[in-house]
């Protein structure tokens, strides 16, 4: 498993935090010009089919026959179902409240991460985990207007647990695959089938292959889609994937900022707050739990001392 330096780390948690959060405003533009199924499928193929070409030199450690599974199931949790259910869902809630929602993701990684791969759990990093979700929920609190519908609350909820358990999956099995053609394959499956289903349910006569629509379709396609997939399974493969998922927080903040800037959206105190919140989150998730033999050997030294020195 490949150990990232602390700057390296930081560099693509920034990178992979800005292309992933000015993903939500784009992929709102982008709906203007094109059915939802239809472009989460365009773009997820051309980031898998830009990413082949890295790969293909690769082809030694693509290991099919053995590892044929592993790329099927990634591709159903990461792609087809997280992908799958976010364009379907955003038609049925407001995307305030959807993309809360999905940030329970963090939350649902950081008890994943505990429960089946055995990462430290403990209270600061639990209250750093909601803290969070909470600046998450504060950011987003003035996209709560408008009908709220049961299947759409459903469909964010499936969002949020397919992508922590596809998380999980792949730091656990990850390291059997080269995390290249893991991203590559998932990519490429994913797209092909939800191209598949939007071909059946919507119409491709009604995309706009207007100039902007397709400097949005390649921004993301490469960016967010290929470039963010790639870098986010190699910091979680390097590290503790629910410190690396508590990043993700500052996401929703990230695509307020790129509304307000794009788009003229007021900038708010629920903003600030909510940043605040986040902040905390990160510091806390981050932070390193005192060990229990540690403490008590230093309660001894320090009686032994006191005694010594009555």
């Amino acid at each position: 498993m490949e150990q990232l330096s602390r700057t390296r780390t930081a560099l693509l948690i920034v990178f992979l935090v800005l292309v992933w959060g000015v993903n939500w405003p784009l992929s709102k533009f982008a709906l203007s010009y094109t059915p939802p199924l239809l472009f989460a499928g365009i773009r997820t193929l051309i980031g898998g089919l830009l990413l082949l070409i890295v790969a293909i030199p690769r082809y030694k450690q693509m290991h099919l026959k053995e590892s044929w599974h592993i790329y099927l199931v990634s591709s159903a949790f990461n792609i087809i179902l997280f992908y799958g259910l976010q364009t379907v869902g955003l038609g049925y809630l407001p995307a305030g409240l959807f993309s809360i929602i999905v940030f329970l993701q963090p939350v649902l990684l950081g008890i994943f991460s505990w429960a089946w791969l055995g990462e430290s759990m403990f209270g600061l990093k639990i209250l750093g985990l909601f803290l969070g979700f909470a600046g998450v929920a504060t950011v987003g609190a003035k996209g709560l207007s408008g009908h709220i519908s049961v299947l759409g609350i459903v469909l964010a909820l499936g969002c949020a647990f397919s992508w922590a358990i596809g998380t999980v999956f792949v730091k656990k099995a990850g390291h059997a695959v080269d995390s290249i053609w893991l991203t590559t394959l998932q990519l490429i499956i994913g797209g092909l089938f939800m191209i598949g289903v939007g071909s059946k349910f919507e119409s491709w006569s009604n995309i706009i292959w207007d100039a902007a629509f397709i400097w949005d379709l390649l921004f993301i396609s490469v960016f967010v889609i290929a470039a963010g997939w790639l870098v986010f399974f190699k910091l979680v493969n390097s590290g503790d994937a629910s410190k690396v998922a508590s990043y993700t927080f500052f996401i929703p903040f990230i695509s307020l900022l790129a509304s307000i800037i794009f788009f003229n959206e007021a900038f708010t105190i629920s903003l600030l707050i909510g940043l605040i919140l986040i902040v905390a989150s990160i510091a806390l998730v981050n932070s390193k739990p005192k060990p229990l033999k540690a403490a008590i050997q230093t309660s001894h030294v320090t009686l032994q001392h006191e005694s010594q020195g009555e």
